[in-house]
């Protein structure tokens, strides 16, 4: 039997910092309490004076490139980073070579997962422009969501075909998770900067190719075609001042038909990083202005935008170092995310109480994850503990990533991450993995 005590925990959690013990037996929270006696030799103490406890967080939008991409990261490496940075479950994206656009495929993805993962884990089903069979054959209460690209990334899986698109929106009754960029708008625009620079096109480009106009013409059609289908809708990775103005607050996340996400990078970096960071913060959606970095904050603090993810896509240096037109979107993040927004907490933009809202509470709401997301008796114990003041910088010798680099190398941090615990088994300590027992998939209360 595996028992664990955190004692002395300053536990964050739905909307509360409180003092208290959590008593962990096998996989699951068993108390919750003020003082928690036990003695047994057997049980394992964790004291967790002068430190917090959240709940684990859970990443809703990952790329971890297995299959066909593992030269770039696999799931075995990128779950390590993640559980390094506090994130105990995740859900990965479809564009994988070959892509999860068939069950056979995700099904494959799966197994993989379930030898490799050392988070828990979920996958989203791809949908293409002539996959509508398919995705009509997958059972909702076993996959996280539906995979729509309405903007070309990373893999072809560019929908575009109106026609099936509103099929698809009117026949699943999956959650669908979007992509939202408006493709025509975008080869307009490089057409033009292709006219001006021939092959060298200045990366501070890229948020006037890949422009704001772009996303609010994606963003808000599939809105439209969500409240005319009735369809359950998430919006990835909002990134300009207009979209945000798409979203309500007016009703509780567990009624709202339409959702949205914020990712880290579109809330740290602006466009006046370019000339220092170049193709490192190059993403899909592109990292646009101060003015619509602000306005995400507002949003994601007034409740318009639902959850915290880091879109995690992760590229080699020498793929990153190619000229623009060749030059992959996308950067590593899962390690960094939560020391990012506890950077934040410091900075006075964000609370430790609406970080762990909108990182664990939220995502967990929002896909209908069963018993992952808070601190609660009977849950499962996947939980966090950091502490705010114990100083670190990111650099080659402590980045997990597969691919070796991040966008925030050389930056110093202010909070670190101790102790990651997932399924009540204590995974990660003081920078080293104490075991690796692989995470759980994660199942849906549909």
């Amino acid at each position: 039997m595996n028992q664990i005590l955190i004692k002395n925990a300053r536990i964050i959690n739905e909307g509360k910092i409180i003092s208290s013990d959590i008593f962990i037996e096998n996989e699951m929270i068993k108390e919750v309490s003020k003082s928690i006696s036990l003695k047994s030799s057997s049980i394992q103490i964790i004291d967790a004076e002068n430190n917090f406890v959240m709940p684990g967080i859970i990443d809703d939008q990952v790329h971890f490139r297995e299959p066909g991409l593992t030269h770039k990261a696999d799931i075995k490496s990128e779950s390590k980073a993640a559980v390094a940075g506090g994130i105990t479950s995740f859900i990965e994206m479809p564009n994988t070579k070959p892509q999860a656009t068939t069950l056979l495929e995700l099904d494959k993805k799966f197994e993989i997962a379930s030898k490799d993962s050392l988070a828990n884990y979920s996958f989203m089903f791809g949908g293409t422009n002539d996959n509508l069979d398919e995705i009509l054959k997958v059972d909702t209460k076993n996959v996280a969501a539906l995979k729509l690209f309405l903007g070309s990334s990373t893999g072809n899986m560019l929908v575009d075909d109106l026609d099936i698109l509103e099929k698809i929106f009117s026949q699943t009754n999956m959650l669908i998770a979007v992509h939202c960029e408006d493709e025509s708008t975008i080869k307009e625009n490089l057409k033009l900067f292709k006219d001006k620079y021939g092959e060298d096109i200045p990366m501070n480009s890229h948020p006037l190719i890949r422009s704001r106009e772009a996303c609010y013409i994606s963003s808000s059609n599939a809105i439209k075609l969500a409240k005319k289908t009735g369809a359950r809708l998430h919006v990835f990775h909002l990134s300009t001042a207009e979209e945000t103005k798409l979203f309500s607050n007016k009703e509780k996340l567990k009624d709202k038909k339409i959702t949205s996400e914020v990712c880290i990078h579109h809330l740290w970096f602006s466009d006046s990083d370019y000339d220092e960071y170049g193709s490192k913060i190059k993403w899909n959606p592109a990292v646009k202005s101060s003015s619509d970095r602000d306005a995400l904050w507002n949003a994601l603090l007034d409740d318009r935008i639902d959850v915290i993810a880091t879109d995690h896509a992760p590229h080699t240096e020498e793929e990153k170092k190619s000229k623009y037109l060749n030059c992959p979107s996308g950067g590593p993040l899962v390690q960094h995310a939560l020391p990012a927004m506890l950077e934040a907490y410091h900075n006075n933009k964000i609370s430790l109480e609406k970080i762990v809202e909108k990182m664990c509470h939220n995502p967990a709401i929002l896909f209908q994850i069963e018993k992952r997301g808070y601190i609660r008796k009977g849950y499962f114990a996947d939980l966090v503990i950091f502490n705010l003041n114990n100083p670190w910088t990111v650099n080659k010798e402590n980045i997990l990533y597969k691919c070796g680099w991040s966008p925030f190398e050389g930056k110093s941090f202010k909070s670190r991450i101790s102790h990651t615990i997932i399924n009540g088994n204590l995974i990660y300590k003081n920078t080293s993995f104490l075991n690796e027992t692989r995470g759980k998939r994660l199942t849906f209360e549909r």
